[in-house]
């Protein structure tokens, strides 16, 4: 089980992992060794997540969403198996966390009367000085 929240919470079978091999420099040991870990997640389909954080979710992962719905996190900054699962993992519960958050709908404002005169009387000051510019010459 993965604690995002002391309320949320996966269940760690809504995870999948694959080993595949690193890319980047690791001399011989990069080619025969499959350390980078590929995660999937499928948010649509999670028992464990509200619709609308699952919606979020995906819009927040962005390239890493497929169509489905399903989040595919791949992890190789550590030569380790191990420690890279930690690191995908660690990745997906920020990126849920950040999907729980909603965001406070904006109010439309109206601009103040003195506000709006002071907007049109520094447009007229430079459209003054604009205008005392021209080259205007009597002959």
């Amino acid at each position: 089980m993965i604690e995002i929240t002391p309320r949320l919470s996966l269940q760690d079978d809504e995870l999948t992992f694959d080993a595949i091999r690193a890319s980047g420099p690791g001399g011989q040991n990069v080619n025969k060794v499959s350390s980078a870990i590929q995660m999937r997640f499928d948010a649509r389909a999670s028992p464990s997540l509200p619709d609308d954080v699952a919606a979020r979710l995906i819009r927040l992962a962005g390239a890493r969403a497929t169509k489905d719905g399903v989040i595919v996190i791949t992890a190789q900054r550590f030569r380790d198996q191990a420690r890279n699962k930690e690191d995908a993992i660690a990745r997906l519960v920020e990126l849920i966390i950040r999907a729980l958050h909603v965001d406070k709908p904006r109010k439309p404002t109206k601009p103040t009367r003195s506000g709006v005169e002071k907007r049109l009387q520094t447009k007229a000051k430079h459209a003054r000085l604009k205008a005392g510019r021209q080259g205007r010459f009597d002959d």
